[in-house]
């Protein structure tokens, strides 16, 4: 984890992975109780994060991508579309900032 602080690209996978759990938790679990229970705390407390999340998602992505000269087509709008997707996040991760990591070591 704490490898995961000490570059940037570490800290937008660090990102991507909370980002990638807000919207699920938000989309998953507090929209369903908000329209289907009747209780709309879950997404007054998970929406707010989530919008911080998301918004810090996209700035590391573009601060990332202008670092390592990515092209903005192939990567750097892949990485930003997945913010999305509910899921996306992590397959993103795994397949792309992953070996991004690797090439960097």
């Amino acid at each position: 984890m704490e490898s995961l602080l000490k570059t940037s690209l570490g800290r937008l996978r660090l990102v991507s992975y909370m980002e990638g759990i807000s919207l699920l938790v938000l989309t998953g679990i507090a929209v369903p109780l908000k329209y289907w229970g009747g209780d709309p705390v879950l997404v007054r407390i998970i929406g707010p994060v989530h919008g911080i999340l998301f918004l810090l998602f996209i700035v590391l992505t573009l601060s990332v991508g202008v670092e390592r000269q990515w092209s903005f087509t192939r990567t750097t709008a892949k990485i930003l579309i997945s913010c999305f997707i509910p899921f996306a996040t992590f397959y993103v991760d795994r397949h792309i900032l992953r070996k991004e990591a690797s090439k960097s070591k």
